[in-house]
């Protein structure tokens, strides 16, 4: 029995944040995921 194949329509991307408490991290993650 053959698998039925994935088709990916959005690129896979990771993205690491580093920064201090309340810069804005997570706003930003959160504008960057939007797309």
């Amino acid at each position: 029995m053959a698998k039925e194949q994935f088709k990916r329509t959005k690129p896979h991307v990771n993205v690491g944040t580093i920064g201090h408490v309340d810069h804005g991290k997570t706003t930003l993650t959160a504008a960057m995921t939007l797309i």
